[in-house]
């Protein structure tokens, strides 16, 4: 078991605005979590784990550059997966850096990769386990960018997936049906 918040700490400094952001978006998408899988108990879903997955799933936004959400690094925001995921990996965290690589809109195949020439490793990088769709899933639903805490409708985040243009909408349509 591992302390996330520890981890958090390490990389942005405790009362800074964009912890602030990274923290409260990270404990509602683990709230919405917890939520799936008190509703639905029979998936039998490590629950521990989601919970540090959850708080840790965007640990590398500090990375690129977002200034309305307050990240001033020199990557596009599209990385902030793939680079979470090393930073994890350099930390021992194999499982939790997959839900970091894999949870960008419904996950992204290596054919979207190159058709969007995005900076990215050409491979798939789609949820796979429970957890990791629990944890693509709950994230759906809260924005870093205003109302932080406003969970979104189902129908708006439908409309925002469709702009990927990639199914993104029908695996959210899948996980919904599981989750949902």
């Amino acid at each position: 078991m591992i302390d996330p918040y520890e981890i958090i700490k390490r990389y942005y400094p405790e009362g800074c605005k964009l912890y602030d952001i990274l923290v409260t978006h990270s404990e509602c998408v683990c709230g919405k979590a917890l939520e799936c899988v008190a509703k639905h108990p029979e998936l039998v879903i490590d629950v521990e784990f989601v919970k540090e997955a959850a708080m840790l799933h965007d640990i590398g936004i500090f990375y690129t550059y977002a200034p309305p959400i307050e990240c001033m690094g020199t990557h596009l925001y599209i990385e902030h997966g793939t680079l979470g995921a090393e930073l994890l990996r350099s930390l021992g965290l194999e499982r939790h850096a997959r839900v970091c690589e894999c949870h960008t809109g419904t996950g992204l195949t290596a054919e979207y990769i190159r058709r969007m020439h995005y900076p990215l490793p050409e491979k798939d990088m789609m949820p796979e386990s429970l957890e990791e769709k629990l944890v693509c899933y709950a994230d759906k639903f809260y924005s870093k960018n205003k109302d932080l805490t406003k969970a979104k409708d189902v129908a708006v985040i439908r409309e925002k997936l469709a702009k990927w243009e990639d199914g993104s909408v029908e695996r959210f349509d899948e996980l919904h049906k599981i989750f949902g």
